[in-house]
């Protein structure tokens, strides 16, 4: 990972310093995440409730410019120009360069039919199955560390060969060890390990455009 994506790191750690016992696995994070980008790889986010709207966030953050514009590239303009070449203009200068990202969380019509049909604990594990690829990176958000269905979620991205974050707070849980990497903000209570998610997936974000889109 290229040295202005882990200034990234070093400036959460600044401004939250209560962090910076997560380096590790802040790092470790942001590089499995590159990876995964770098050999055409995408990321797939899941979790409940305030987690569930971070993971959307997180979507948001990696789907469109975040901090940096990331223009299309020539190559990409030439295609447009030639299949498209009235409207190849606006495209070039409206659309952002893409890291792909899935939420787990918006497939509202298949969550309700499986939960209807099947196991409402395991929609999240049946989106893995059928969209995930050894190679992607699953990011597993649980302020409790508990939750079954991203538990399941996990055990899957596992079984397909994919790694596995999890942020976490401070308690002690089932998916600390079941990830691949975990990241245990250091707060016990919910809106507290809230609050130091969002800084913490904002990091991860800005660090991987920076990989991508610094030029």
């Amino acid at each position: 990972m290229k040295k202005e994506a882990l200034s990234i790191i070093d400036d959460l750690i600044i401004r939250y310093p209560v962090l910076s016992n997560c380096r590790t696995s802040f790092v470790d994070a942001a590089e499995a995440v590159c990876t995964a980008y770098h050999n055409s790889g995408k990321l797939l986010v899941c979790g409940n409730g305030g987690s569930a709207s971070d993971a959307e966030h997180i979507v948001g953050e990696l789907m469109k410019g975040f901090i940096l514009k990331r223009p299309i590239d020539d190559s990409l303009y030439e295609k447009m120009k030639a299949v498209c070449p009235k409207e190849a203009d606006y495209l070039q200068e409206n659309l952002q360069g893409a890291l792909p990202a899935i939420s787990l969380m918006n497939a509202v019509a298949l969550n309700s039919a499986f939960a209807n049909d099947q196991a409402p604990d395991l929609s999240m594990a049946q989106q893995v199955l059928g969209l995930g690829n050894e190679g992607d990176v699953l990011l597993g958000i649980s302020t409790s560390g508990n939750s079954a269905n991203v538990i399941y979620a996990v055990q899957m991205a596992r079984v397909k060969g994919i790694k596995t974050i999890g942020l976490l707070g401070g308690r002690e849980c089932r998916l600390k060890d079941l990830c691949d990497i975990s990241i245990c903000v250091p707060e016990q209570q919910t809106y507290k390990i809230q609050e130091l998610h969002l800084p913490v997936y904002h990091m991860l974000c800005m660090a991987v455009e920076r990989e991508f889109f610094d030029k």
